[in-house]
């Protein structure tokens, strides 16, 4: 199972994606785009971000996901940013 989250700071000026892996209730990995590579939270993700991180393709959807999925959806999330805010 994973979560996605995108993080706005001034609009789309500055966009962080989250992409969390979660097994048994745990993260067990994830990719930020601030740092741009899969991270192990614990040992049993450590083999799988290992992997992750040598395949170019995989590691390059992730790194575009900013665009693609954060700021081409933003206007969709607007509201519910801004109900969050408030």
């Amino acid at each position: 199972m994973g979560e996605s989250e995108c993080q706005y700071l001034n609009g789309t000026e500055r966009v962080r994606f989250l992409d969390r892996y979660i097994h048994n209730q745990e993260q067990f990995a994830h990719f930020d785009s601030d740092v741009g590579l899969f991270v192990a939270d614990t040992p049993l993700g450590e083999p799988q971000a290992k992997y992750w991180n040598s395949q170019p393709e995989i590691l390059e959807n992730a790194r575009l996901a900013v665009d693609r999925f954060c700021r081409h959806n933003y206007q969709v999330f607007t509201p519910f940013i801004t109900e969050r805010k408030g």
